[in-house]
């Protein structure tokens, strides 16, 4: 299934819990070199399917391969292929920094490869910022720091393909950003990123491609902007000085829907270059003071999640997992 230009190809992936399907019948294909991300609030089986692709967990149907390897008969090869950082952190919080990546290097068998773990180790500690925190025992690290870590663990082993299960969960917004800028990074040097999350500027902001998954089902999929275009809901707000003119304008505009406490009229918006010339035309042709500001609003991600679930993307209840 796998091509080189892809990293994972997924069909019919199924996955039930005491009779409730968690996966049902997922297909993705992810490219090589990409960030994937797959939206859904909790419960719409983002991480069952993370654990699936992982060999983490079985599918009770359907087929996968990932890093050209099937998930079924070749799962040590995908192992040994892959990195893995899930929702909560790997960290060993009574290791320092370096200690948490050495074991990792250890476990990895890096030495016994013919690759210094050491100098591994000290490669990925500057590169995350935490060679001056290195021997500090990781319980002293900040939030941010351990997802940090986290991450730079995932790597120690230089696997070309990781799953980050969403991994700024519970983040503040600047420790967000920088793991971000971490993900673009890596995605420079041709790592491929499977990213599962609940936050739409996430999404909107690292993904080449996004898969909107609802109730187990992959219900939409494609670049933020192609999604975008799959609902309407875009509008062009005026602002006028007075209610007169607010009045005048919403009678000179079908659709138009005025507000006249704020001073506003909202125009229905498809997007289009030759909607808005016109507008701006018939503005500036009649009385060219009726309006004083102009502001185009565009369907958002929120938008497109609305339109295809029902539901904002914190809804849902949490995947059920094996005890």
């Amino acid at each position: 299934m796998t091509t080189r230009s892809s990293a994972i190809e997924a069909a019919g992936l199924r996955k039930s819990y005491g009779g409730h399907e968690v996966v049902a019948g997922v297909d993705l294909t992810v490219p090589a070199g990409t960030v994937y991300a797959l939206l859904g609030p909790n419960g719409a089986g983002k991480t069952t399917t993370v654990r699936i692709l992982s060999t983490l967990l079985a599918a009770d149907a359907g087929e996968a391969r990932v890093a050209g390897y099937d998930i079924r008969h070749e799962a040590d090869r995908v192992r040994e292929s892959i990195g893995v950082t899930g929702q909560f952190s790997a960290v060993d919080e009574l290791l320092t920094g370096r200690e948490n990546l050495r074991l990792m290097s250890d476990l990895g068998h890096r030495d016994r490869r013919g690759r210094n773990g050491d100098s591994r180790v000290g490669q990925l500690l500057e590169r995350f910022r935490l060679t001056d925190a290195a021997d500090r025992r990781a319980a002293t690290y900040s939030g941010g720091m351990k997802r940090r870590l986290d991450l730079a663990m995932t790597l120690v082993t230089g696997p070309r393909l990781i799953f980050l299960d969403e991994p700024t969960t519970g983040l503040d917004p600047r420790s967000r950003r920088e793991l971000w800028e971490i993900v673009r990074e890596l995605v420079a040097d041709g790592v491929t990123v499977l990213l599962t999350t609940q936050y739409l500027e996430e999404a909107d902001r690292l993904a080449d491609r996004i898969g909107v998954l609802d109730g187990g089902r992959l219900v939409a999929e494609g670049t933020a902007s192609e999604l975008k275009r799959l609902v309407p809901g875009g509008r062009i707000e005026l602002r006028a000085a007075d209610s007169a003119r607010v009045a005048e304008l919403a009678r000179r505009f079908p659709g138009a829907s005025p507000n006249t406490g704020a001073l506003t009229v909202t125009l229905p918006y498809d997007g289009s270059l030759n909607a808005l010339r016109r507008l701006l035309d018939d503005l500036t042709g009649t009385d060219g003071d009726a309006a004083t500001e102009l502001t185009v609003h565009t369907p958002d991600l929120d938008d497109v999640f609305h339109a295809l679930t029902g539901h904002p993307t914190t809804a849902g209840t949490p995947e059920e997992m094996p005890t």
